[in-house]
């Protein structure tokens, strides 16, 4: 098995010591790719792993690298829901206001998955909720299209307020 493929498995199974041994032994692993083209800490991050990832950050790996689909690990955590590793990503200087290939922003994953905290700390922490996206909606938009009214109101006073 090669070096990125045993950092691959590592994160999968939580394993921590197994890999700072790797990216000590091997920093260009922080920028290794999946077959997905997934970056190590995009993979930590949508599976939840809170230390895994902060062992990631501290050795340097991006904040803001994307996966093979255009999306951040903030996007990423929007869509899954994680708010505790959002607030942690955005601590550490995530720009929440990438847009990917699409145009979607870690506002509109919130938005578009019903995660009204997250979206209240993305805005708080800068993102801008009047954003659209190829399609020319808004997190706003999401959010109404979805009946969630009570979350596009939030954007729309949000945006308004900006």
């Amino acid at each position: 098995m090669s070096p990125t493929e045993q950092l691959f498995t590592a994160i999968r199974n939580g394993s921590i010591t197994e890999i700072r041994n790797l990216i000590t032994q091997r920093p260009e692993l922080l920028q290794a790719r999946d077959p997905r083209g997934s970056t190590p800490l995009v993979l930590a991050t949508y599976l939840g792993q809170l230390e895994i990832t902060k062992e990631l950050v501290a050795a340097g790996a991006d904040l803001n690298a994307r996966d093979g689909a255009g999306s951040t690990p903030l996007m990423g955590v929007c869509f899954k829901g994680n708010e505790e590793i959002a607030t942690y990503l955005l601590d550490q200087g995530a720009d929440p206001s990438i847009q990917n290939p699409t145009g979607a922003t870690a506002l509109i994953f919130a938005a578009m998955f019903n995660r009204p905290a997250l979206a209240s700390l993305l805005v708080e922490r800068g993102a801008n909720p009047s954003v659209r996206d190829q399609r020319g909606l808004t997190a706003a938009d999401y959010a109404r299209n979805q009946g969630l009214t009570e979350l596009a109101t939030q954007l729309e006073a949000d945006a308004a307020n900006r």
